[in-house]
């Protein structure tokens, strides 16, 4: 995209700002879309937000974590949801286009995960699972990481969006497991176009489904006291979640949570 030295990693964490250009945009649901993009680098850690400007909105910013870690060839994929009310959500999803380019700042966020410390247990709800994605593809570079547990949670089971690609991670991954959790078994009747237009073979099967909230689930599993623990969702699912979790016993200090 540049060739600007300025570009390159070693004086990224100079620069105010990065640019990228949007290469593909997929509406996986009405409320719901994938959008890639490939750019400068950009010095975030995997599980960190990033401050973004988009064409259709100039100068409103809105903070979306990346759902693939750090990448020297400038390689970037959000997750984003339709918030109620949220005009930048909703042109995103909607409105983006190939070729729209990007502006991206002020990368934050605390979530980490120790590749040589204890099992970890990943808490996701809806688009929540976008930094956590990333802290398994960052593992997966390590030699030997840690067991890992993914719980992705959604109201029905076609709001658990990333069914085809987390059953294929798995696959892939011997040290993960992913336990996918919906609030009722039976999708909404009314249609939703987009996700019918992008069904595929695979994804979880209905055995696999366990039924409750999120925070539900997982407090029914006790105490996660020998464990790295890592929750985000949205804020009332976040919090909920937390709560359950120092409820079973698991100690705060072990939990690391973004309401997202």
């Amino acid at each position: 995209m540049t060739n600007d030295p300025s570009a390159s990693p070693a004086h990224s964490s100079q620069r105010s700002y990065w640019l990228a250009d949007v290469v593909e945009h997929h509406r996986l649901r009405h409320d719901m879309a994938v959008v890639r993009l490939i750019g400068e680098y950009v010095p975030f850690h995997a599980g960190q937000s990033v401050q973004v400007e988009v064409p259709q909105f100039p100068g409103m910013r809105r903070r979306f974590s990346p759902a693939l870690p750090p990448s020297l060839d400038g390689k970037l994929e959000f997750h984003v949801k339709t918030v109620a009310g949220g005009w930048c959500s909703g042109g995103i999803v909607s409105d983006t286009a190939v070729g729209d380019r990007w502006k991206l700042s002020a990368p934050e966020g605390l979530f980490t995960v120790d590749p040589d410390g204890d099992e970890v247990v990943m808490i996701a709800g809806g688009t929540g699972l976008a930094p956590l994605r990333a802290q398994i593809l960052e593992l997966a570079r390590h030699q030997d990481p840690p067991t890992t547990y993914l719980f992705f949670g959604g109201s029905a089971p076609r709001d658990l969006y990333a069914a085809d690609m987390l059953v294929l991670l798995a696959a892939d991954l011997p040290w993960l497991t992913v336990v996918p959790v919906v609030e009722r078994l039976e999708d909404p009747s009314w249609p939703d176009k987009w996700y019918e237009s992008h069904r595929v073979d695979i994804g979880f099967d209905e055995d696999d489904l366990l039924q409750g909230t999120l925070a539900d689930v997982v407090g029914s599993y006790g105490s996660f006291d020998r464990h790295q623990v890592l929750v985000c969702g949205s804020p009332a699912m976040t919090r909920s979640t937390v709560e359950r979790l120092l409820d079973a016993g698991t100690p705060a200090e072990r939990i690391q949570f973004e309401g997202a």
